[in-house]
């Protein structure tokens, strides 16, 4: 016999097939065989090398290649400029911020309304542009679900400005309307270019792009530039409602929307992605057919909608309250500014805009042009099931594949038959050892996530003990990788190696007694490459899984895991297995490897390294009740995305290695990237920058909460906090001033609390009187079988308020506007969450800050209590926040010493600079 030492397959050999652990004899002469249970370090070495650079490059590709911006001269009447739309987003800016109820709000309004007026002039002359101006006197708006369950939402005062286009002489183009929307409003801590002034700006040039065209449109085109999304999506809601009162009329277009669009940023400016599309599938079908650089992506979709995103937009409104079908855009680049003062101009990327807006016009031109237009509601009932949802995804940002979900369950279906057919047949073939040795894989499996799982997380718990900051990465993202990656890589490895050295003893002790006449030696090689075959299996067995179950809950990224199944299945049944009882296992082929990875890395790389980035950025805000959660909680957050991203996508390549020399280089060379990780964190790398700030709020609080008939002086005090994790105080040593740190100070604001923060309680008294402080009185108090108490409420000259209300007492309440006696929110219909109803309110200058509040008390006869009578004094009946956009003396002085690397954070919830807060006891 000539040996081969070198050799990676079998010699002649009589053996079972490759994989298989049959009963079968095996050849009768060990010198007749010859294994190597070999792999080149320097091509394990260079797979990783490929994986990160290849997947690096995608994402590149995919996410960060923008159009060049083009100017008027180059587009001409009919085509849009980023430099024209540019100059919108200047003008908006310049406003500073502008939240509700702010003169600055009305500039921005008065230059829309301008604006819309100059493309009016300017538009063909066959085309009518129709602008109105308007305003909504009142509104309640109810979600019952998603950010603002258990929450009512009223609003007052609000001005929009709308405007339709259409062909002059189509008449019947105005009965159907495509409706493109977003707002004007911004926080009140950013001047807000990318979230909205971008896309008003977006939609300010489209506009004018469209009054060049729609003298051929079959629809109309209106395009609503609302306020108060930022306090809960009212301007939306405003527009779209069909509930009438005595002050608040449906608007006469909302009534023709059969299509609404809605343009958001979560972020500053990049790729405009599509997050959101239906329930009708035809929106995002005929974008797909006519978007020039199309973006969308329905893994976004999944997890805006399972909560783990908690935001909300437009597309809310127009989905459960109107019944309407469309597209919801965001820009998600640098979400770590979003609602801070870093969103501002010079963060926003070139290209930014004309990507959008190109697609944006070509899908405009071919919906408007169609005969047929979704119909809301009835469509929805009639034909838009599940089984007709759209999935969607793009591939490089060049192409989107879409297809209904009818179609995505043939193809799971039949992918999971002939995947257990196989399954089972190999198992029925192999016999007993078969089936052992798919369990210890899939042992295997196991072990890796475990192990990667707990890498991660112990480094992100120790983290914070070595960093000044629990999130030193969110200005350096790419950080993560080597903080949080590494150890997830390191952790899913070893698992998955100590799964490979219990399947190869078992293996071993079957091939011991099945090849009696092989040496020892070979018996061993063939127990490893065995061994390695079926570790590459169990990935197959990891993705059938979850195909499975995306499958089962009809998921749409479930694409996903068919994508993962079926590409390195067909790699290994092409190149790897065979029908020949007469050969001995080899060690599986590279060119296996990169055939059956090559297509899931180029669909799901570029769209995981973006996740990953929107999912760090995030952590700047991760708090949601400053305080009440450990450190190390985003980091664990971050750290188990990462390893559940490594565990999915290198569970293949992973399998590689326990045969190869690579084993210690790549602990070598993880060690030190980890190493060098931890160094730039502790060392030189600042956790945040100016442009991507820690976001934290400096509040005057003036507490009256459990003081009632005016006897105990209120508690005055500024507070700082921040929503993001970590303490502030070195944050509080740049300030001064005595600041003390703590958990003394736990403000209850009503929609949240703080149970961290510093503050100072010297020289607090300036800025504010005691006749600004809201008041709560019981008018009257009706104890007859069903009680009834009548409140009223004065909160002064704020028009921007919080009330929370005690459900574990009160069966249902109404609130009513004294001044005008106008019924604000009905009975019945409430949502609850934690045991109260929270009503947040916000409005314009001549919105009404007297209330009737009528308290509808919770029976005790008609049946048990939610509550235990011991704890009837823990909880208010009525707790309030009435917000001042006023900057007193003190607050002044701390935003002043405020260190660069910290911004004020604004949401619909958040105080702003003046807050008082008060309640009114049960019993009272």
């Amino acid at each position: 016999m000539r040996k081969r030492p070198n050799s990676s397959s079998a010699a002649k050999s009589n053996s079972s097939t490759s994989g298989d652990t049959s009963d079968k004899k095996g050849p009768q002469n060990s010198d007749d065989v010859v294994v190597a249970a070999k792999r080149s370090t320097f091509v394990v070495l260079t797979l990783f090398v490929l994986v990160v650079n290849g997947s690096w490059a995608i994402y590149h590709y995919q996410f960060e290649s923008l159009p060049a911006p083009l100017s008027a001269v180059q587009v001409g009447k009919r085509g849009f400029s980023e430099l024209e739309a540019i100059k919108h987003v200047k003008a908006l800016t310049q406003f500073g911020p502008h939240p509700v109820g702010s003169d600055a709000l009305d500039r921005a309004l008065q230059y829309v309304l301008a604006a819309s007026e100059s493309i009016k002039k300017t538009a063909h002359w066959e085309v009518d542009v129709e602008i109105d101006f308007f305003h909504t006197r009142y509104g309640a708006n109810r979600l019952v679900s998603g950010l603002f369950k258990g929450k009512t939402l009223v609003y007052s005062d609000l001005n929009h400005v709308a405007m339709r286009i259409l062909p002059k002489y189509a008449t019947e183009a105005g009965e159907n309307a495509i409706l493109v929307s977003s707002h004007i409003d911004t926080v009140f801590s950013g001047e807000g270019a990318g979230d909205c002034s971008s896309c008003v700006a977006v939609m300010l040039e489209l506009a004018r792009g469209i009054s060049q065209w729609a003298h051929g449109f079959k629809h109309a085109v209106i395009f609503l530039f609302n306020t108060g999304e930022e306090e809960g999506l009212n301007g939306a809601h405003s527009f779209i409602t069909q509930v009438l009162t005595k002050r608040c009329l449906l608007h006469p277009w909302s009534d023709t929307v059969r299509m609404a669009i809605d343009l958001e940023a979560m972020g500053i400016g990049g790729k405009s992605t599509i997050f959101q599309a239906g329930p009708n599938p035809w929106a995002i079908e005929n974008f797909a057919a006519v978007a020039k650089y199309p973006s969308a992506q329905i893994v976004a979709q999944d997890l805006f909608s399972s909560g783990a995103i908690k935001s909300a937009t437009d597309f809310q409104i127009y989905k459960e309250v109107a019944g309407l079908s469309g597209l919801d855009f965001a820009f998600l680049d640098d979400t770590a500014v979003y609602h801070t003062k870093n969103d501002k101009l010079k963060l926003l990327k070139p290209g930014s805009l004309q990507h959008l807006g190109e697609n944006m016009l070509a899908f405009l031109l071919q919906a408007a042009a169609s005969s047929h237009l979704p119909l809301g509601k009835a469509e929805e009932q009639d034909g838009n099931s599940s089984r007709d949802a759209a999935i969607y995804f793009d591939i490089l940002g060049t192409y989107i594949v879409v297809f209904r979900q009818r179609l995505a369950n043939m193809f799971y279906n039949s992918t999971i038959m002939q995947s257990l057919l196989i399954w089972v047949t190999s198992i029925m073939m192999g016999g007993s050892s078969a089936l052992i040795s798919l369990a210890l894989s899939s042992l295997s499996i196991i072990l890796m996530w475990i192990s990667s799982i707990a890498f991660a997380a112990v480094a992100a718990f120790c983290l914070p003990l070595v960093s000044a900051s629990p999130v030193p990465y969110v200005s350096n993202p790419w950080l993560v990788v080597g903080l949080f990656g590494v150890p997830a890589l390191l952790g899913a490895f070893i698992g998955q190696h100590l799964g490979y050295l219990i399947l190869r003893r078992y293996l071993s002790a079957v091939y011991s007694t099945r090849y009696r006449d092989l040496s020892s030696s070979v018996q061993a090689d063939i127990a490893k490459l065995d061994s390695e075959r079926w570790l590459f299996k169990a990935g197959l067995i990891q993705w059938l899984l979850l195909l499975i179950l995306g499958n089962y809950y009809k998921i749409g990224s479930t694409y996903l895991a068919l994508v993962w199944l079926v590409s390195p299945a067909f790699a290994y049944g092409l190149l790897e297995a065979t029908l020949s009882p007469a050969r001995l296992p080899k060690p599986l082929k590279t060119l296996t490897l990169v055939i059956g990875l090559s297509f899931p890395f180029l669909l799901s790389s570029g769209m995981i390294i973006r996740l990953t980035s929107i999912m760090v950025g995030s952590t700047v805000r991760l708090e949601r009740n400053p305080g009440s959660n450990p450190e190390w909680i985003g980091n664990i957050v971050v750290a188990i995305l990462i390893a559940a991203i490594v565990c999915l996508t290198l569970v293949y390549l992973l399998s590689y290695i326990h045969i190869s020399g690579a084993k210690v280089p790549i602990i070598i060379i993880t060690s030190i990237l980890f190493g060098l990780s931890i160094c730039s964190v502790v060392g030189f790398l600042q956790a945040f920058t100016e442009d991507t700030a820690r976001a934290v709020n400096v509040v005057h609080v003036v507490d009256t909460t459990g003081k009632h008939g005016g006897k105990q002086e209120p508690d005055s005090y500024v507070s700082l906090f921040s929503t993001t994790p970590g303490n502030l105080i070195k944050e509080a040593e740049k300030i001064g001033k005595k600041m003390v740190c703590g958990k003394d100070k736990m403000p209850d604001f009503v929609s949240f609390s703080v149970n961290y923060s510093c503050w100072i309680d010297e020289d607090v008294l300036a800025g504010w009187d005691k006749s600004d402080i809201p008041a709560i009185h019981v008018e009257r108090d009706m104890m007859d079988e069903n009680r009834i108490t009548e409140i009223s409420l004065d909160t002064k000259f704020s028009t921007r308020w919080t009330l929370g209300i005690n459900m574990e007492e009160i069966e249902d309440f109404q609130l009513k506007d004294v001044g005008e006696s106008e019924e604000l929110i009905p009975l019945g219909g409430k949502t609850i969450v934690d045991g109260w109803h929270i009503i947040q309110f916000s409005g314009g200058k001549k919105a009404p800050t007297k209330f009737s509040l009528t308290l509808s008390w919770i029976n005790e006869k008609h049946g048990p209590m939610t509550r235990n009578e011991g704890s009837r004094g823990e909880r208010p009946l009525l707790k309030l926040r009435t917000d001042v956009d006023r900057l007193t003396p003190q607050t002044q002085d701390v935003l002043t010493k405020l260190p660069p690397w910290c911004s004020l954070f604004g949401k619909s919830t958040s105080p702003h600079t003046l807050a008082f807060l008060s309640s009114l006891p049960i019993v009272f």
